[in-house]
């Protein structure tokens, strides 16, 4: 079973943390990659930029509107995700824990199957 695991940010918790409790993210995210990998389950993972260099692009009476992002006025916008093949549900939670944004108090991740892929359901 595929599963996006998302991670959502809060920039005012990132900006209150340490240099050492930043850097120990990044560590926590290396080893949680390589842990993905050695078990088979990792597919890909990618991380995004800050929303204030996005784009929305809406098509009015025919021709493209590009309007400078983000979309939503929201504190907690959409930092990264790891797409992973797992076993089951349960299992995705479980990974989703291990992910180190999960320990600090106002950030997010969210565990959500994929349904839909490449033409195919997923079952």
């Amino acid at each position: 079973m595929k599963f996006l695991i998302s991670m959502h940010i809060n920039p005012a918790v990132l900006d209150a943390l340490t240099d050492e409790e930043k850097a120990a993210i990044g560590d926590g995210h290396g080893r949680f990659m390589e842990a993905l990998k050695a078990s088979g389950e990792f597919i890909t993972t990618q991380a995004l930029v800050d929303p204030s260099q996005a784009a929305v692009v809406s098509v009015r009476n025919g021709q493209p509107v590009v309007t400078d992002g983000p979309f939503l006025e929201a504190k907690e916008y959409l930092g990264g995700f790891y797409f992973v093949d797992c076993e089951n549900k349960e299992r995705a939670i479980e990974l989703a824990a291990q992910i180190p944004d999960a320990a600090i108090e106002g950030l997010g991740v969210e565990v959500r199957q994929v349904m839909f892929a490449d033409g195919q359901l997923e079952a």
